[in-house]
């Protein structure tokens, strides 16, 4: 090159050049046709369009062919242009960027501009967005435009880029980590590196921050539209109704709609998201310059994605909001390694989109699959244990199956009553299980514990994966909505590893229910949801994702263990509770104050005795005005109404009312008495309260106490 600076600036920017070797091919092989085309090079801020373009007009001067560079926005009248500065050449080279400029009107380059080149001439042009829908659709179009998405470059062209750079071997790995191939960030991470600044790290440093964002993110017309921003980068991916949440205002389609707009947010299935780096600088920037807005957001969405889990009976979006869920916990260092699936946005949501787990319980070939990957990794026993529990009602087996349709994975549950069954296989695990529950678990009439029998990724056995992410989210699902066991057992081939994860989930260690499989000694876990409910489970949740020791977050604590009553205690305990009703003090002293029934009903906080009283009489109205709602129920209910609800004063009086025989009306009362048992039973078993409710939250093995 010559001795002025402009070359030697073009020198050094070729020089610095790496990767985009395919843009590169299909540029070379535009030049090489001669015909007439239309490139459009589209990617988010930063991502290096404007740096592809100088390497494209060196192609072109490396060609022989003349190449202008223009900036869309000092385009101010195209006759001019055409005139002054664009040659009227066959071989022209036009490269415009900045082509989403707003003083821009992007179709009068499309529409003006453009027609009035010669036939022959190639064009670039360079925007953060795609091309309208109008301009691919367009026949004249057809075989003229060509579409270069711009994406992060890979480790290995990165890695170049830094060693051009100068930065040091050492400090690379975290330039790397922290940028994930994107050009601007890796330019940036260099910069910051040559001046003696930290490169980057767990908290890249604001100078960093600052520069990013300058350069990715448009300018935001409202401190909410920024907001908006921000809340999207704190969740795995956003829809308008948790944006509305998040924003707290009641209609939030201007500011999705402006979010779908930006350049730096991409669409996917589950929602919006923006690009992983500019979550990651709106993050870092919002974590040292507002954490409380930070903490706000969160627990915004983490209520968001509970009413949603709770109020909605789609099972898919349950399902999801759950991976969103754990999404929030991907800073916690004890949980976070273990979703690292999760944890990683919008890429790692993509791999868990990826897979699929069986409608139902499998059988047949599947089956089989299922068998196979229990015998590569437990052994010929443990398959043919997978074979025997399918043919067991009380037992489920389920596959997950990557994009190509193979299993890469199952799990298998079983359901343990009371009693086992005749025909149940001879299970270790299952023995080690009923051991414990016989002694400690107080299985009642109707209760099941849920054992977790199997599960194993087939590639990665029960290492994190993407395998083991679903399955524990498809676990959770199943212990919240399909089930809703009493007990959640849960056992590990390497108990030491997951023992952390599972004290932040409130599964607690279990030695007394190990067992030996294989000559492996398999670790047991327990949580037991009479204690902990769904929805305190959840809050415990929340509350440990933004506490700086999240083990010293335990839900509110009952001053007595919750008691568990068996069927006939409880309808004893019904009965009592009927005759003390009216009485001020009549409900004082009932065994029912310390049940899930009166735990559910409480708000968190507020369980003392007053609450817990008025909690046991709301809990027996709503049972008796079901009871009036139902045709068949109306005569029980009668009979309850004028004997314990509004009572009459005697029997007598109130078969009086009901113009009853006195014989009569004794059987309708028994029918009365015994379906409200029956209501308020099903809710003492299922958890008590309309939505789940709080209960005894302790840690550890469940801890419960019988009446005296």
């Amino acid at each position: 090159m010559g001795d002025r600076l402009g070359d030697r600036l073009v020198t050094a920017r070729e020089e610095g050049f790496v990767g985009r070797r395919r843009e590169t091919a299909a540029f070379r092989a535009l030049l090489a046709a001669g015909r007439g085309a239309v490139v459009y090079v589209h990617g988010p801020g930063g991502i290096g369009k404007t740096t592809l373009l100088h390497h494209f007009a060196q192609l072109a001067r490396h060609a022989g062919r003349p190449a202008v560079r223009l900036e869309a926005a000092e385009v101010r009248s195209y006759e001019e242009e055409l005139t002054g500065r664009i040659p009227d050449r066959p071989d022209l080279v036009l490269l415009i960027d900045g082509l989403d400029d707003p003083r821009v009107a992007r179709d009068t380059v499309h529409r003006e501009l453009l027609p009035r080149l010669p036939a022959d001439a190639l064009v670039a042009l360079a925007c953060r967005t795609a091309p309208p829908l109008s301009w691919r659709l367009d026949p004249a179009w057809q075989g003229l435009l060509h579409l270069l998405p711009l994406g992060p470059l890979d480790d290995a062209d990165s890695r170049e880029l830094l060693t051009r750079r100068g930065v040091p071997p050492a400090v690379q790995d975290q330039g790397l980590a922290f940028t994930r191939g994107h050009p601007l960030a890796l330019a940036l991470v260099a910069d910051v590196a040559a001046h003696g600044g930290e490169a980057a790290g767990a908290d890249p440093s604001p100078q960093i921050v600052r520069a990013l964002l300058a350069s990715l993110l448009e300018a935001v017309p409202t401190p909410l539209h920024r907001t908006a921003l921000e809340a999207s980068s704190q969740v795995l991916s956003t829809t308008e109704p948790l944006l509305a949440a998040l924003l707290q205002v009641a209609d939030a389609r201007p500011y999705f709609d402006w979010l779908c707009g930006l350049s730096a947010v991409e669409s996917g299935l589950r929602g919006v998201h923006p690009h992983d780096l500019v979550r990651d600088a709106l993050d870092a920037e919002l974590r040292w310059r507002d954490p409380e807005r930070r903490a706000a957001l969160h627990r915004r969405a983490s209520a968001y994605y509970q009413r949603l889990f709770t109020q909605e009976d789609d099972r898919a979006r349950q399902r999801a909001v759950l991976a969103d869920f754990a999404y929030l916990h991907r800073d916690s260092p004890v949980v976070g390694p273990l979703l690292e699936p999760v944890a990683r946005g919008a890429a790692g949501a993509a791999r868990l989109d990826r897979l699929t787990v069986s409608p139902g319980p499998v059988t047949g070939g599947e089956l089989v699959e299922a068998c196979t990957i229990a015998a590569i990794h437990e052994g010929i026993e443990a398959a043919r244990l997978v074979h025997d529990w399918s043919r067991c009602p009380e037992a489920q087996t389920y596959t997950v199956r990557g994009p190509d349709g193979v299993a890469a994975g199952f799990y298998t549950l079983i359901e343990l009553g009371a009693a086992p069954p005749a025909d149940a296989p001879d299970d270790p695990a299952v023995r080690a299980a009923r051991g414990w529950l016989a002694e400690h678990g107080e299985l009642r009439g109707g209760e099941t514990a849920l054992l977790v029998r199997f599960w194993m990724s087939r590639d990665e056995y029960q290492a994190v994966s993407p395998v083991q992410t679903l399955i524990t989210l498809r676990l959770t699902h199943h212990y919240l909505t399909d089930h809703k066991p009493a007990v959640t057992l849960l056992p590990f081939a390497d108990p030491e590893f997951w023992e952390p994860g599972c004290a932040y989930v409130d599964f607690a260690r279990l030695p007394a229910a190990d067992f030996t499989a294989a000559g492996r000694r398999f670790g047991m876990f327990v949580h037991d949801w009479r204690r902990v409910p769904a929805l305190a489970w959840l809050a415990m949740l929340t509350e440990r994702e933004r506490a700086e020791d999240p083990f010293a977050v335990t839900p509110p604590v009952a001053s007595d263990p919750l008691r568990v009553l068996d069927r006939e205690e409880f309808a004893e305990a019904v009965r009592d509770v009927l005759r003390g009703l009216v009485r001020a003090d009549g409900l004082r002293d009932s065994p029912l104050l310390r049940t899930r029934l009166v735990a559910g009903r409480c708000p968190a906080g507020e369980a003392g005795q007053k609450e817990r009283v008025a909690a046991l009489r709301e809990a027996v109205r709503s049972a008796a005005a079901a009871l009036e709602a139902s045709p068949q129920d109306r005569r029980a209910f009668r009979a309850l109404h004028h004997t314990y609800l509004r009572p009459a004063g005697t029997q007598a009086r109130a078969a009086e009312l009901l113009r009853l025989p006195m014989t009569t009306y004794r059987r309708h009362l028994a029918a009365g008495i015994g379906r409200l048992t029956e209501l308020l039973w099903q809710e003492e078993l299922e958890g008590g309260g309309p939505d789940g409710g709080e209960g005894d939250h302790s840690g550890g093995p469940p801890e419960v106490s019988r009446p005296e």
